[in-house]
């Protein structure tokens, strides 16, 4: 298995340059004594409790593509403090991550009051999730209910259904605005057929029309 080393020290004090080759040492040995194959060694000297490390958001674009899926720290102070800890764990676990350590010598085991914040935050998301999935249902049914067909009026379906298309369906925008709908509710509809579009785009594409016409009109007269 792969999997990265990171070192961190809160300071650029010179002293701090053994601590951090300690770390780097201990992990290396730890890798070896589980069969890790480490593919990256990050060590840098920054604030456990700022997310803004160059290092470690190097680190979660490799684990974004697959590089590895094991991370090895000293211990989980050195992932961060406070929220900022918190938030790195509950990045690293949703990407899969296993994180061992060397001062449980080997995987992390967290306290109770973590894994009770971390439960806590995992339900927030799931329930943002069907949260949106009912204002694209709500759009849709309001859509509906004021006669828009949507199998008639959106094209390209077919094997391309719910898949990221570049173009804003304008005429689609046109004709629910045209039916009362909301800026809100139109951008959820169009969510619900595969156009991941927001608000505000759905709203910027409207006024953009609505002022091409309005100059077109004002060179006829």
């Amino acid at each position: 298995m792969k999997a990265f080393i990171y070192c961190r020290v809160s300071t650029t004090k010179e002293t701090q340059e053994t601590s951090l080759e300690r770390q780097e040492e201990e992990l290396l040995k730890l890798a070896a004594l589980h069969h890790f194959e480490v593919v990256e060694v990050i060590c840098e000297k920054a604030s456990g409790y700022d997310l803004d490390r160059p290092g470690m958001l190097n680190m979660l674009e490799m684990i974004k593509n697959k590089q590895a899926n094991i991370l090895l720290i000293q211990d989980e102070t050195r992932l961060g403090r406070g929220n900022a800890k918190l938030v790195l764990l509950h990045v690293l676990f949703k990407q899969g991550i296993k994180i061992y350590t060397i001062s449980q010598q080997g995987e992390l085991q967290l306290s109770e009051a973590d894994s009770m914040v971390l439960k806590i935050v995992g339900l927030v998301e799931e329930y943002q999730r069907k949260l949106h999935n009912i204002k694209i249902k709500r759009g849709m049914d309001r859509a509906i209910e004021k006669g828009y067909q949507p199998e008639k009026n959106i094209i390209n379906r077919g094997d391309n259904a719910g898949r990221e298309r570049k173009e804003v369906p304008l005429e689609e925008i046109l004709r629910l605005r045209q039916k009362g709908l909301t800026f809100a509710d139109i951008a959820a509809t169009l969510r619900g057929f595969g156009y991941h579009v927001s608000k505000a785009t759905v709203h910027r594409r409207y006024q953009e029309y609505m002022k091409e016409d309005t100059v077109k009109e004002e060179k006829n007269r």
